[in-house]
């Protein structure tokens, strides 16, 4: 037998104990969670307080089970139903012979009645049944069905949506507390850190998928006039999942699953999830005011591109490019010019357009905040007090009439219902100067406005927002809906 030296032995022991000490499953360990803050009568959420790395001594053959375990009974199944009365496509056409010889239109109904029913996944966000969800799931719902892991069944009203995130609010009534899930820290999750979804796709109640986080910040995936900064993942998310919980190995939500990029309609591994910083924000300000107050500085954006640095004199193509300034706005009284270049928001770096916008959203309105721009190659500093971005329309409606002649309201239920549309498709003329733009191009007062040009319409701010960007005698392609007759078209117009 070959003899080997003594100290080799020592030190295979030595490996074989740190080893063991490694694998070891850790003891654990709780800590009190940090109240939420809404505002009114609200109860808590849950948000974790900051952690330590769990990678070291995290036991990985039980770490999914264990998220499972602990979030399977705050997450829920939705089961919306939406009921509605839409024009027959036909009417326009009744008073025509030839229609009448061959379609008999006198016994066809004027309306239709149709019933749609959909499903998707929320989660409870504190004991007295809170529950986040995505506002694609719940919106024009006319009866909203929660069904616990337990298999109890409660009916749910709204309490607030928000479709410029994608996020809803709603709430059943228990007579006992139920269980909840905690917020993490979207900002400190890292790419390629293991993830878990949990959902009901397809209808399939339960379901615990694990993959990894494939990127952070995405933007442009859906309108881009929302407010985007997705997660991506690898997660198997199908259509279902919608507004359940993205949880890390610790547990705590990270995202709420929204939407999946897909050629087949099935999961090819491209799934985006709202951060839960985010998605906690928007949840709190539901809860207590039933809407969300966003901020505002009254300006328009734009990406730098390559082309466009070397003229600004910038080193990297980062920033947002103030393409205009409304009037009397926040930004306007504070000196930023157009032209100017934003590279940073209270000390934090802007990368683009989308992020500056996301920072300002989420900013508390009247909070003084310092820009950081560049102006002609130099760097200077400008204060400007955040303003509310629904006293946008106010001072924009100015702009609307002296450029298209028009001013617009929101839809309200009856509107949306009639044309089945969606509660944010669309603004309805409210007013129309007889000698401006839209109304010689025919359009009637409650007409409703779906786009201009490629740019999806969803309020009366998003409305003016667009239209401030428009430059005198440029013209626009409008997809309209005739409010007489349900029909839709697109119109050209110069504006003047």
């Amino acid at each position: 037998m070959k003899r080997y030296p003594y100290y080799l032995f020592a030190v295979i022991l030595f490996f074989a104990i740190s080893l063991n000490a490694c694998t070891k499953p850790s003891a654990p360990t709780t800590s009190p969670a940090a109240p939420g803050s809404g505002e009114a009568k609200v109860t808590q959420v849950t948000q974790a307080p900051p952690s330590k790395s769990f990678m070291s001594e995290r036991d990985f053959r039980n770490a999914i089970i264990n998220v499972a375990k602990q979030n399977i009974p705050a997450v829920v199944h939705i089961e919306v139903t939406q009921r509605q009365e839409i024009v027959n496509p036909f009417s326009p056409f009744e008073s025509d012979p030839f229609f009448r010889r061959f379609f008999d239109f006198p016994q066809d109904p004027r309306k239709f009645k149709r019933e749609l029913k959909g499903i998707g996944t929320g989660m409870i966000i504190n004991e007295d049944g809170y529950i986040l969800t995505n506002n694609h799931v719940v919106a024009g719902a006319t009866q909203i069905q929660v069904i616990l892991s337990d298999e109890r069944q409660f009916d749910a009203k709204v309490i607030g949506t928000d479709p410029k995130t994608d996020l809803a609010v709603i709430k059943v009534s228990a007579k006992e507390k139920l269980p909840s899930v905690t917020f993490g820290d979207s900002d400190k999750v890292q790419v390629g850190e293991w993830v878990v979804a949990i959902g009901h796709p397809r209808g399939l109640d339960q379901t615990v998928t694990q993959g990894i986080i494939s990127a952070k910040h995405r933007q442009g995936i859906t309108d881009p006039n929302t407010y985007q900064d997705f997660l991506q993942t690898d997660a198997a998310i199908n259509p279902g999942n919608s507004g359940g919980p993205l949880l890390n190995l610790d547990s705590q939500v990270i995202g709420v699953n929204s939407i999946i990029a897909s050629q087949s309609g099935g999961s090819e591994g491209l799934g985006f999830a709202i951060p839960s910083n985010m998605a906690l924000h928007i949840a709190k300000s539901l809860m207590g005011t039933g809407k969300v107050q966003r901020g505002w500085l009254g300006i328009s954006l734009q990406d730098v591109s390559f082309d466009k640095m070397k003229s600004l004199k910038l080193n990297t193509p980062k920033g947002a490019y103030v393409m205009d300034v409304v009037k009397d706005g926040p930004a306007s009284k504070a000196g930023i010019k157009a032209g100017d270049v934003i590279m940073s928001f209270d000390g934090k770096d802007i990368e683009d357009s989308g992020a500056l916008r996301n920072l300002v959203a989420g900013t508390p309105l009247g909070k003084e905040v310092k820009l950081g721009i560049m102006r002609d190659g130099k760097k200077i500093t400008i204060p400007v007090t955040v303003g509310n971005i629904e006293d946008a329309a106010k001072l924009m409606a100015a702009s609307l009439r002296d450029k298209l002649g028009v001013d617009v309201r929101p839809m309200n239920e009856n509107e949306r219902s009639r044309y089945g549309l969606e509660q944010d498709q669309g603004v309805a003329v409210k007013w129309l100067d007889p000698n401006g733009p839209l109304a010689k191009a025919g359009f009637e007062i409650n007409d409703i406005i779906l786009r201009i040009n490629d740019q999806t319409i969803d309020s009366v701010e998003n409305f003016a927002s667009i239209v401030s960007t428009l430059k005198q005698y440029q013209k626009i392609t409008i997809f309209v809906v005739d409010h007489r007759t349900g029909q839709t078209g697109y119109i050209q117009v110069e504006i003047r």
